[in-house]
């Protein structure tokens, strides 16, 4: 059986997303993330417990994290934990845990005068893959149906030859 390591949560950010470069130029882009959980105790008095969490984005994802989120704005945050350490000036170990995010949906209206509305739609979780292409699984995805008839009109008739392959409509898929 295989192991799992995914973290889901949706909450506020405690503060504004931080855009850095890594020394090869990679952006990376961090921010905190605050969840709330309430309950009532057995005395019927309202309890609140909130949690702190450490987000990680990398490439065009951290770019997008960056435009879209602000400190308060809900978001939703799906990826894998992974803890560092290090050892600080003070020459203690130190350890941190944090969410590295796949994949980042704003929530809510984006901040007045903010980004153009092009950024505050997340793109698909499959934009954001950091494997190399060749270990990325390969997807049918459906096409815009006008894009898909300007496609077929377009295309060639007869495929060039020495092609062997049947053209697959997705379509006909039945999943």
């Amino acid at each position: 059986m295989n192991d799992l390591n995914r973290a889901t949560i949706m909450g506020n950010l405690t503060r504004d997303p931080e855009l850095r470069q890594t020394s090869t130029g990679r952006p990376v882009c961090s921010f905190g993330i605050a969840t709330n959980r309430r309950w009532n105790d057995q005395a019927g008095e309202r309890q609140e417990q909130v949690e702190f969490h450490d987000v990680v984005a990398w490439g065009k994802l951290a770019e997008i994290c960056e435009k879209i989120l602000y400190k308060g704005r809900k978001a939703y945050v799906e990826g894998r934990l992974q803890t560092r350490s290090w050892e600080g000036q003070d020459g203690v170990k130190r350890n941190k845990t944090e969410i590295v995010a796949d994949n980042v949906i704003a929530v809510g209206a984006p901040r007045e005068g903010g980004p153009s509305s092009e950024f505050d739609q997340t793109p698909a979780k499959e934009d954001f893959d950091q494997r190399p292409a060749e270990e990325k699984p390969k997807t049918g995805k459906a096409e815009n149906p006008a894009k898909k008839s300007e496609a077929k009109k377009s295309a060639p008739k007869n495929p060039p030859a020495g092609k062997d392959e049947e053209e697959i409509d997705l379509d006909d898929i039945p999943f």
